[in-house]
């Protein structure tokens, strides 16, 4: 994080958990606290506010949370022995799901803050300067939030945009219903508003945020008659805004990939060649117990299916083994949609239990050991393709973001199309522009390339 100093000296640290919509948001926490006169410190050593932006997802996320108000209370104690203040803020799913609990078993917390009430924070603040007690906010005012956004400092040519919050599926394993709440939509005009301004400030790539990013929907934009529109729709009219060259979004759902999106990503140039889309496994019985609302099949035709509107595109994906009631012969299914498949990167975790989800009460849980060596074998197969999608690149001119400078001296870092981090030597100049990069090798996370002249990428 930068520490860009305000007049009025406050500190502020922000330690965020989980998912990139926690660091969007954790940006945006950032940019409201700003104009009281806010800047962000490095450490939460001495800091003036401490907000940490939490995660539900995986087992023990609470257990970290209160481990880590622990050393915060050591730093309040001793900022009060000095004669200061520290404030301390517990924000995102875990404030949602656990606020009563974090306020009785920390009662030295100031503030709990649900992920669709931090926008509040300035008013939080104040009252919170007035009156002793904690203060609890998990409303869901998603609307409310996205019309009182401020907006932000960029902090490079990349960034997070939120199109989308909250989530209708009720997957029997997941909190975010119940943390993030319905799905909603934000409307179309502040969204390219948003991606106006950060293109103004030399932002080239936009990724688009949402729990569930493709049941995004809204009227078009001011002025414009027809039908609502889908992401689709809204990736093609963020695509004509100067400035900005790449789109991506996450994370999508098989059941709102529909064929205006797939349409949209065979035939719109700035819409990056890769796809996140979660299957969690390939069992049609455990898909139903998980209430995904599709089947292995209906996924594995939908991949083809997109796979044909763009021949060039990366498939990632997300994986749960050890789901409750889970056989040897479920998993060996999963096992074969992930070879059918063929997975650029996945993402891949043991079935933990989450308090109030159906899952956590469902019979016939899988022990720990059957899940380390289900997990073992997911993750080696996984590994296996990744690797070889990473060593089909070698040879290959691809265009290459580059978003920061490198460990070594002479060094610059970028994005393939594919996501895939890419190493350079080149100077600093090239930050924030798009390059040709022949791929020569490369190593256990990224890519390793040479630029390519302008005479060469010609030819």
């Amino acid at each position: 994080m930068t520490d860009t100093r305000q007049k009025q000296g406050k500190s502020l640290f922000i330690r965020t958990y989980g998912c990139q919509m926690n660091v969007y948001d954790s940006e945006r926490m950032a940019g409201l606290l700003k104009p009281l006169g806010y800047s962000l410190a490095d450490a939460p050593d001495g800091a003036d506010l401490v907000i940490l932006n939490t995660c539900h997802i995986r087992e023990k996320a609470a257990e970290k949370v209160y481990s880590e108000l622990g050393r915060l209370k050591k730093l309040k104690a001793d900022k009060a022995r000095q004669g200061e203040a520290m404030k301390i803020a517990v924000a995102g799913c875990v404030a949602q799901a656990e606020g009563p609990e974090i306020t009785a078993r920390a009662g030295y917390v100031d503030m709990v803050v649900g992920p669709q009430a931090y926008h509040r924070l300035p008013e939080l603040l104040a009252r919170a300067a007035r009156d002793d007690g904690d203060i609890l906010e998990t409303d869901f005012a998603v609307d409310e939030k996205f019309d009182r956004l401020a907006e932000r400092e960029a902090e490079g040519p990349t960034a997070f945009l939120t199109i989308q919050e909250g989530c209708d599926k009720f997957c029997t394993f997941c909190v975010v219903p119940y943390t993030r709440g319905a799905e909603v939509s934000r409307n179309v005009d502040a969204i390219v508003a948003e991606a106006r301004a950060l293109a103004a400030q030399g932002v080239r790539e936009i990724t688009l945020l949402g729990q569930n990013v493709n049941a995004w929907a809204s009227p078009p934009p001011a002025g414009e008659a027809g039908d609502a529109w889908g992401l689709g729709e809204l990736c093609r009219h963020l695509a004509k805004i100067d400035g900005i060259e790449r789109i991506r979004f996450t994370t999508s759902h098989p059941r709102d990939m529909d064929d205006g999106l797939i349409a949209a990503l065979g035939e719109e140039e700035k819409l990056m060649p890769y796809l996140h889309l979660p299957v969690q496994a390939g069992s049609d019985r455990v898909l139903k117990s998980m209430n995904r609302g599709h089947t292995a099949e209906h996924y594995i035709g939908l991949i083809e299916k997109i796979r044909s509107a763009r021949p060039d595109i990366a498939i990632s994906g997300d994986f749960i083994v050890g789901f409750p009631g889970e056989t040897a012969s479920d998993f060996e299914e999963t096992l074969a949609l992930v070879e059918a498949v063929d997975y650029s990167s996945a993402y891949s975790f043991k079935y933990s239990r989450r308090p109030g989800t159906p899952g956590a009460a469902m019979p016939k849980q899988v022990a720990e050991p059957e899940k380390d060596e289900r997990l073992a074998r997911l993750q080696a197969l996984l590994e296996r393709q990744r690797q070889s999608f990473n060593e089909a690149q070698i040879g290959k001119t691809l265009p290459v973001l580059f978003e920061k400078t490198g460990r070594h001296e002479g060094q610059m870092v970028g994005r393939s199309p594919y996501l895939q981090s890419v190493h350079v030597s080149a100077s600093q100049s090239m930050l924030g522009s798009i390059a040709p990069v022949k791929i020569e090798g490369i190593t256990p996370n990224a890519l390793a390339g040479v630029l390519v002249k302008d005479n060469e990428a010609a030819a």
